[in-house]
């Protein structure tokens, strides 16, 4: 027997109750956001017409979707996109949700670089591409490399660059800067895996559901950073700009690592909720020139 049928506000009302108690999110928005996928309506119309009929075929695919998420699935999963900057991208199980904190990187390279110089830029850890693919559609004179260990993610991040028509990014596999020759770029932005291995926030909400490469990094959750840090400042040009996402807690213990790589002018920038969460620092003026320096080694050329 099929289900009775509903109204589109009947329909928002019982899946909101179905999504009541999970760890992240709002019920109400998620349920609109559901019912929006399914139908195709945004949620304007859906708000603006709740007495309207909601056919067998939509309802159980509702059914479906909302069922998903009740167990758990992020919703970013789900609808298999996410919001950031001024994008709307590709996001899959292979790639880290990206979240608002992370637009702070983004806002300071715009913020601390010129934005008409051709400049290189490398976007560690690139995931969905998201950090990269900000940088790019706001800075078309800029070239951007994303670099990551992953396949997955990369074909994420290049299915996001051609979709979003951003011929000035190009995706590269890599661990790091081990892709990267020395001297060759301007900025390396990164958010980074920072979370420690063990902390009981991994096993909660959709953080239980994201790729563990791209949240832990070692006991004390700064392995990753550790890296980047200690091998900046041979792959960036005298003058060149590194920018990373950590812990709120962390500010301190990175802007130690940034101090002992040799790096200056060091800053860590709090996020809307008042959290030390994106430290910067510069390779200072001066010595070898990298202008001349192909920007990749010759064994890991770019994605297409």
């Amino acid at each position: 027997m099929p289900p009775p049928a509903l109204t589109i506000g009947e329909a928002l009302t019982e899946a909101s109750a179905r999504l009541v108690g999970l760890a992240d999110g709002s019920p109400r928005l998620e349920a609109e956001l559901l019912l929006g996928e399914v139908t195709g309506f945004d949620r304007a119309r859906l708000l603006a017409w709740p007495d309207a009929a909601l056919d067998t075929a939509a309802r159980r695919r509702l059914d479906g979707l909302v069922e998903r998420r009740s167990l758990g699935e992020p919703i970013a999963y789900i609808l298999a996109r996410q919001g950031f900057w001024t994008l709307d991208l590709v996001v899959t199980p292979d790639t880290l949700i990206p979240r608002p904190e992370t637009e702070l990187l983004v806002e300071l390279a715009l913020a601390r670089l010129p934005a008409e110089a051709p400049l290189l830029i490398a976007d560690l850890g690139t995931g969905s591409g998201a950090i990269a693919a900000a940088l790019a559609a706001e800075r078309p004179a800029w070239t951007l490399i994303a670099t990551d260990r992953s396949l997955a993610a990369l074909g994420v991040a290049s299915a996001n660059a051609r979709r979003l028509g951003l011929a000035n990014l190009h995706p590269l596999a890599g661990d790091w800067l081990a892709a990267l020759a020395p001297g060759a770029l301007d900025a390396i932005i990164s958010n980074p895996p920072y979370i420690p291995a063990g902390d009981p926030h991994l096993d909660r909400g959709d953080l239980r559901r994201e790729p563990a490469s791209a949240l832990a990094a070692g006991p004390d959750g700064l392995e990753a950073i550790r890296r980047i840090a200690a091998t900046a400042a041979a792959h960036l040009r005298p003058g060149g700009l590194l920018a990373l996402e950590h812990g709120y807690d962390q500010g301190g213990l990175v802007r130690g690592l940034l101090a002992e790589a040799g790096l200056t002018r060091i800053e860590t920038l709090r996020d809307l909720a008042g959290h030390e969460r994106t430290s910067l620092a510069w390779r200072e003026p001066g010595g070898m020139q990298g202008s001349q320096i192909a920007p990749w080694n010759s064994s890991t050329p770019p994605l297409a």
